[in-house]
Order: C-alpha cells, then structure tokens, then sequence
C-alpha cells in the first residue's frame, strides 16, 4: 500500500490509506448529515467532494453515488452491494494517494481541497445506518464459558445448544447510539437480598452497571421474506463493520431474563463507533476462529477455515477525576461462531433481514487472565473482586462519571484498519 498525501499523517491512526472507512458528518457550512470517509486525522466529505467534481472518469458505470452521499445515513450506499463499495474504496484509495492516477480532481485542486478535507475535530459524528432492527449474538465462547461457570459451576457452564447454533436475542435499534451519546444509568426491578424467600424487588438505579465489549456487523442487502442466505452468500451480504458496547444493566438483567431473556437491562443503551470498516478493509486479517468440534448442520457449514478477524480490542476506563487504566485487551479472533454462521442462522426460518440491520457478536473475551475479559461481569466474579484502576481507585460495577472507550484495529503503524473510539459517560438515573 502506497502513502497518503494528506497532511499530518501519523503511522498510528486507525484511519490510513489501508481503511478507508465510511461515516456519516454534519460540518460548520453544511449542518445536514451526509456521507463521508476518514483519512489521518481528516474526514473527507463525498457531498462536497461528488458535487464539485466529475468522477465519471473513475466509476463510469456506477450510477446514484452524489445522491447516495448526500443522505443522512450510508443505507443507499450500502445497498449498492459488495461490488460498489469494492470500486468506491478503490477510487477513493486512488484519490488520496501519492501516486494518484487522477491529481488535478482533488491533490492539485487547492480550492476543493479546503471545501472537503475537513479536520475531524471540526466535524459532528452521526449514526452511520438507519437501523430497522438489532440482534446481539453470544459467540464470544470464553465470555459464554466463564459466565456459565461463574452462575451454574464448570459441568454447566454451556447451555446444551451453544455449541450447535449461534445464540442470539433481538435487541432495541431505537437505543443504538453513536459514540460519544451520554449514558444514563438505568432504573429497573431489582433483587437486593437474591436469597430472601419470598423474592421481593425493588424498583431502583441499576447498582450493576457494566460494559460489554463487541465486534458490531451491517447488512448490505436484506433477503426476502421465507428465504434463507445461504451461508456461502452471507459475506456478500454484509456492509462493513463497527466496535460495539451492549451496555448492561445485570442486576436487573439477573431478575428478569427468566424465561424470555434479556429486556430493560439491555434495551436502554448500545454504543457503537462512528466509522463503518467495509467488509473489504478487513480480508487480509482473516483468521481462524475457535474450532468447534461439534458436527454442525448443513446450513452452518462454512468451506473457509480463516472466519474470523485478528482484530486487536482495548478497553479503557476514565473515572470522573480523570484517570485513565486499560482494563482489557484481547482479539475478536476468540468467536467460536462467524458473522456468516450468524446471518444464515439468523434467516434460516426465513426472516428478512434488511439493509442496515445491525448484528452484535456478544462479548468478546480471551482465554487468558483478567485483563483479557471483556465485561465486568467476568473481571469481577459478578461484583467479588474488585478491578484496580489508576488513581488509587477500583471497581466492581461502573459508577457515575465513568467513561468506557473501546479501540480496535489491525495491520502495521503506517497500514492500520482501525474503527477509531467507542465511548460512551455514565450519567446518574433520571430523576423521578
């Protein structure tokens, strides 16, 4: 991969020529949200850039690209398909390298130039896709392994279908928001004594607030009603990819999932990062995934071994007085199911999936020590030991005027994939 010409580019921004990741920005001159992609430190803004040049030359074929980059939202892009975004990527790539084919459209065009490459700290980050709908899966094994040994011992830890299909709740899309969006802690039903008999709750702030670390998934194009993707056509299927945090209420998660699942301590908060990573970014960090030696059914069976990516993840905690720890690195490479199990699973019974559908991947843990798990649940043994943060501080639970940050990328200083922060504050319960 060639350099970038863009100004100031430091080697270890998520955002080099290798990414070039799509988000949606409103800036000073131009309040309406519209499409743009990330490049250093830089956002450069398709509005302006589809509307003061002709590009004919490099996407001759492609038709409704100024229209689509002047919406709201990346859906109309995204439901061009694989093949657009494959072409756009390329010709965008072209365009903001050194050895562009094409220099007087945007490198030797100062006037343009100052009109669309915008610093990021200029612009305002948006959700990037319309979301109809939002499913959370639970493919993060040794998340799903600990907290089965932490509630119902090691004999147990798995639910006797975990290892024959992905795992999945439906979750709210109205609560997915874009990072940076403040937190309110949520108010629920809640056991404060769980072996008093009769079981008696109370309606109160969640004392359980926690943080769930994930790899988020966009759908490209839907599937109509009553029929299945098939597995080998999932890939095809999918947009591109965000960080994700399925805030998580668990004391009142732990009183009410019984028997249909998750409900108020999970539908009140999702965070994920502004930048959607097209599918494409990620192929050269395709890995295996967790093997599962189960003989799986015919539809979940993938013919690729390298399902998965090597995505490096980071967990940041900042308290209210400013300290920052790491609590958590890991790899998304530690799913024991793959996005395109999900999607075929997801439509097997023929459900329409539809663009801009968003899939969670669960927490995403390791299989080492404490700093390599991805929620607070798992850090703390459900609140029995605590976490040492800087500043003399610990945790359990988040408190008010925490913020969690999550990072992700992959590749070399100088060639990185990144999605940029996943950050969300805790705020106190609204009041009464």
């Amino acid at each position: 991969m060639t350099s970038s010409w863009v100004p100031d580019m430091d080697p270890a921004s998520d955002f080099s020529l290798a990414n070039i990741p799509f988000g949606i920005i409103s800036t000073p001159n131009d309040p309406e949200p519209h499409a743009a992609v990330a490049i250093g430190s830089y956002a450069l803004d398709l509005k302006v850039l589809f509307a003061s040049a002709d590009l004919t030359q490099l996407f001759p074929e492609i038709h409704g690209l100024a229209e689509a980059f002047s919406q709201s939202t990346l859906n109309a892009f995204a439901e061009m398909g694989r093949a657009v975004h494959r072409q756009v990527r390329a010709g965008i790539q072209d365009l903001l390298s050194t050895t562009t084919a094409h220099p007087s459209i945007l490198r030797g065009n100062t006037s343009l130039r100052a009109k669309a490459l915008l610093p990021q700290s200029t612009v305002k980050m948006h959700l990037p896709m319309a979301i109809a709908d939002y499913t959370d899966f639970y493919a993060g094994y040794h998340h799903a392994y600990a907290v089965g040994v932490m509630f119902r011992g090691p004999d147990n830890a798995l639910q006797p279908n975990y290892l024959h299909l992905p795992v999945g709740y439906h979750g709210r899309a109205s609560s997915v928001l874009v990072s940076g969006t403040p937190i309110r802690r949520p108010v629920g039903q809640i056991l404060l004594d769980a072996k008093a008999e009769p079981k008696r709750p109370v309606t109160a702030p969640s004392r359980k607030l926690d943080m769930e670390l994930e790899l988020g998934c966009f759908m490209a194009r839907g599937n109509e009603l009553g029929r299945a993707i098939p597995i080998g056509e999932a890939e095809e299927h999918i947009f591109g990819y965000v960080l994700l945090n399925d805030w998580s209420a668990r004391d009142v998660q732990t009183w009410e999932y019984v028997p249909l699942g998750p409900f108020n301590g999970k539908n009140f908060a999702t965070t994920i990062s502004p930048w959607v990573v097209l599918a494409d970014a990620l192929e050269p960090f395709r890995t295996r995934g967790i093997e599962n030696a189960t003989e799986l059914q015919w539809y979940l069976a993938e013919e690729r071994e390298d399902n998965v990516f090597d995505i490096r993840l980071e967990v940041d905690l900042t308290t209210a007085e400013g300290d920052t720890t790491t609590i958590c690195r890991t790899s998304s490479k530690h799913l024991i199911w793959s996005f395109p199990q999900m999607i075929a699973h997801h439509t097997l019974g023929g459900c329409p999936m539809r663009t801009g559908d968003l899939l969670g991947s669960g927490t995403i843990s390791g299989p080492g020590g404490v700093d390599e798990r991805g929620s607070l649940l798992e850090m703390t043994e459900d609140g029995k030991k605590d976490v040492l943060l800087g500043g003399m501080d610990s945790r359990t639970f988040l408190k008010d005027g925490d913020t969690v940050m999550l990072r992700g990328f992959c590749g070399a200083d100088g060639a990185r994939v990144g999605f940029g922060a996943c950050r969300g504050r805790i705020y106190g319960a609204a009041s009464r």
